[in-house]
């Protein structure tokens, strides 16, 4: 499978945005940004502090994001981007109006288990729970698909491989 779209890959700290990420750029034949690395330092060093973003910080970092994407438009790409917030996936499409989300979901339980497990990773458990309470998911309105991420890396990119081409017949 091949797309021109920008896949957004979305979800709270530790869905597996950064592994499941590169995975789904590979089956799509395209490149991968990872989405972490578009933060300015400042930010970093809030989280590591434990300390959650706010609106004023995310917003150089989404507009890196949409910069990014608008660059890849009718090329195609996976970023990924925590995209926790409706008004942030809005000023993505704003910068790059194709983009498509993979809203990564699942079990609060698993996410928890996933994170503590993550070793060198500026973001702590602790902010797990901001992380959904400010998640707001995916609207009928809104071009993405959602996708659990129970199961090994490589089931979880293969059900957004699948997904995708559901939710879009024309990028088979």
């Amino acid at each position: 499978m091949r797309t021109p779209h920008v896949v957004v890959v979305m979800g709270v700290a530790g869905t597996g945005k950064t592994t499941i990420g590169p995975l789904l750029a590979a089956r799509l034949g395209v490149p991968y940004a990872e989405g972490d690395d578009f933060h300015p330092a400042a930010n970093i060093a809030k989280m590591s502090a434990g300390t959650p973003l706010d609106d004023a910080d995310r917003g150089p970092w989404l507009d890196a994001i949409g910069a990014w994407a608008h660059d890849r438009a009718g090329l195609g790409g996976v970023v990924s981007c925590s995209a926790l917030k409706r008004s942030y996936r809005d000023r993505l499409r704003a910068a790059a109006p194709g983009v498509v989300f993979v809203h990564l979901t699942g079990d609060r339980a698993l996410i928890e288990d996933r994170m503590s497990h993550r070793q060198g990773h500026f973001m702590p458990t602790a902010l797990l729970d901001s992380q959904f309470a400010t998640l707001q998911p995916l609207e009928a309105d809104e071009a993405g698909v959602a996708v659990d991420v129970a199961g090994a890396p490589e089931e979880i990119a293969e059900r957004a491989v699948t997904a995708l081409r559901e939710f879009d017949p024309a990028s088979s």
